[in-house]
């Protein structure tokens, strides 16, 4: 499946990873590489969480990104 990243850097320097397909599912890391794969072991936990209490698992998405000139 595929899923929306968000990956920011806060201001102590710590890049913050979430999913917001996934409410609640966060992460972090002191690279931008870490958080990536750190948030990849939560959306696994969070999936895995769902399949256990039998919860819908939500769409996976398409997206594009779009370069424009300005």
């Amino acid at each position: 499946m595929k899923f929306r990243i968000i990956v920011e850097q806060d201001e102590d320097g710590v890049f913050v990873a979430e999913c917001p397909t996934l409410p609640g599912c966060i992460s972090q890391g002191k690279t931008r590489a870490e958080a990536l794969e750190n948030i990849k072991d939560a959306i696994s936990g969070y999936m895995e969480s769902l399949k256990q209490h039998n919860e819908p698992i939500p769409p996976s998405i398409a997206e594009e990104i779009l370069e424009v000139a300005v």
